[in-house]
């Protein structure tokens, strides 16, 4: 009789366990749904804000062919201007490393690390110089040369572009960060990142030129510099969970090579002339340099 009544009962909890079942796989196959759906979300906006910060930073890179309007300019007022230009573009990556790169490597990095990296960063560029110029065998040597002998090119110039190579990829991170948080914010980052860029691009086409490269190389090369910006904008896009930690440590790696560039590279090369109006004049223009990237600091400040 209990053994007729198992037999009889048995079905209703096997039922019940079968409704609980299927319950349990629809539950399972609604969470595996919203998880679908959550990740199609994220890698349609991973995938979105990507595009945007390639099309961004790339806009941002052509900002470097600014130099396009100094090739129609005659070889001996081209030299004039740079005699100015090469005290701004000193002010200007001065500037740049010191009310720029500086504090924001303060804010990223932890304080017991963030000096070593900027101290770093100039070792580092001055062992490349020294490495430079054993290789090319001059600097900042003012020795009078033949004029129908092609003059070598200066070894900042290659200072520069690696310098300048660091700096766009570190941008293209920055403008990454802004378009995965949002549309709008990215595209304001895009823009406080272009007015930055305007005035040290035109620098860095100068430090080119006045360094004895051709006037279509150093456009060339300031483009390919410029270029970085894409690659960091990728990996920005690509790896957004690590982009603060990596960026604080290449943003305060180039303070300190901005700062060697400038102090070591830029200015011993002011002190060409032996007039004390042009001295001045160049120390004003300096002096502007490093106001442009403190003003556009505050205009486009977040």
């Amino acid at each position: 009789m209990l053994h007729g009544q198992f037999k009889g009962r048995r079905p209703e909890p096997t039922s019940c366990t079968n409704e609980a079942k299927a319950e349990d796989r629809c539950l399972i196959k609604n969470q595996q749904s919203l998880i679908t759906f959550t990740c199609g979300t994220i890698e349609y906006i991973m995938l979105s804000s990507t595009l945007e910060t390639l099309v961004a930073t790339f806009a941002v890179s052509l900002i470097s062919l600014v130099g396009v309007f100094a090739l129609t300019i005659t070889e001996a007022k081209l030299h004039k201007i740079l005699a100015v230009m090469i005290a701004y573009s000193a002010g200007a990556i001065l500037g740049a490393a010191l009310f720029d790169l500086l504090p924001e490597a303060v804010e990223l990095v932890e304080r017991t690390l963030v000096f070593p990296i900027v101290a770093s960063g100039f070792v580092v560029f001055m062992f490349l110089e020294r490495i430079i110029y054993w290789y090319h065998g001059h600097g900042h040597s003012h020795e009078f040369e033949d004029p129908g002998k092609k003059k070598p090119i200066k070894e900042f110039a290659y200072l520069n572009i690696v310098g300048d190579l660091i700096h766009n990829f570190i941008d293209g991170m920055i403008i990454a960060a802004g378009f995965i948080n949002s549309f709008n914010v990215g595209l304001a980052t895009t823009i406080a990142v272009a007015f930055h860029e305007l005035p040290q691009e035109i620098g860095d086409y100068g430090i080119l030129v006045y360094a004895g490269m051709e006037r279509r190389r150093a456009l060339l090369y300031n483009f390919l510099a410029a270029l970085s910006a894409v690659l960091g904008g990728f990996i920005g896009s690509s790896f957004f969970a690590s982009v603060e930690n990596l960026g604080g440590y290449m943003i305060a790696f180039s303070a300190g090579a901005f700062i060697f560039l400038a102090a070591s590279e830029l200015i011993p090369e002011m002190h060409d002339g032996e007039s004390r109006l042009r001295s001045m004049i160049q120390l004003a223009i300096l002096v502007l340099g490093m106001l442009t990237i403190y003003v556009m600091g505050l205009a486009f400040a977040e």
